[in-house]
């Protein structure tokens, strides 16, 4: 008889130990697909999203591809998605899945199943879900991804422009809706917290442009933080955006590294770049500089 599965909070913590603080974006959107010399079809997708895998899956923690590039290039994209997600789990990365999927019920079970589960071949390590229909519409991912010690991302504070109209709105109690979100994702990880696990396993997604919110951002789980490079974000800015939770930062990149493919020595190039700039950032950090 088998024993639980490993959370995923505790394989993240050990892997950004082992391999750096960083998650690297797979997006084949069609600009980098040209860019490298590619046609956008099903074998430009391919090719872009394995050679991707192949430079990058044994050297950083965690790889992210985007479903909506896979998905628009219908069932045979998805299929490529699946050869991807086996192809990364292989090399040894973890593979967080951008689905950013929400609904209700039966429907938001379906979800959990598809990303969750390890029955399905879409299932990965962790998937990025939205709460904006009420957090505990997220049961069924919550639920399903813990009982096979997969993770969640709830996403809490984009970078979007538009976010802010619900995200900063306040309800009754006055308290933002971000912060509400925060507060639950800070509920679900107290007992990994208490069990001595240095990371839970429902993270939130917090966009590294937004500046100082003003919000508790320690909410015990992984903070992963998209927007460094293209999207106008640095690595020092990580440090006014989320302040005392600076370790608990995943900073995420897709184009940043990918524009310096097709070859792969300089993918791995450019995300050993910006790990080493997050690595250091941690040690001036906890030095006090």
């Amino acid at each position: 008889m088998t024993g639980a599965p490993e959370a995923f909070g505790r394989r993240l913590d050990a892997a950004m130990r082992a391999r750096g603080p960083f998650c690297a974006g797979i997006d084949p959107h069609p600009g980098l697909l040209e860019a490298w010399g590619l046609s956008d079809d099903v074998a430009g997708l391919e090719r872009f999203a394995r050679t991707a895998v192949e430079a990058l899956g044994e050297t950083v923690a965690l790889l992210k591809p985007q479903s909506a590039f896979f998905e628009r290039h219908g069932s045979r994209g998805v299929a490529v998605l699946e050869r991807v997600l086996a192809d990364a789990k292989g090399a040894g990365a973890l593979v967080l899945l951008d689905v950013k999927r929400g609904d209700i019920g039966s429907t938001m079970q379906a979800y959990a199943d598809a990303y969750c589960d390890p029955a399905s071949p879409l299932c990965a390590d962790a998937v990025t879900v939205s709460p904006y229909l009420g957090f505990e519409s997220l049961r069924p991912v919550l639920d399903t991804a813990a009982a096979h010690g997969n993770g969640v991302f709830v996403l809490a504070l984009t970078s979007n422009p538009e976010g802010p109209e619900v995200q900063h709105a306040r309800g009754a109690d006055g308290r933002t809706v971000a912060g509400t979100v925060l507060d639950h994702v800070r509920a679900a990880n107290a007992a990994a917290l208490a069990a001595g696990d240095a990371l839970g396993s429902v993270g939130v997604v917090v966009g590294a442009t937004t500046g100082g919110s003003g919000e508790d951002l320690a909410v015990g789980g992984p903070l992963l933080a998209p927007g460094i490079g293209a999207q106008g974000a640095t690595v020092a800015d990580l440090a006014t955006v989320f302040g005392a939770a600076l370790p608990q930062v995943v900073p995420s990149a897709s184009r940043e590294v990918l524009s310096a493919g097709p070859d792969p020595r300089a993918l791995r190039a450019a995300a050993a770049k910006t790990i080493e700039d997050v690595r250091d950032l941690l040690f001036r950090a906890s030095a006090g500089a």
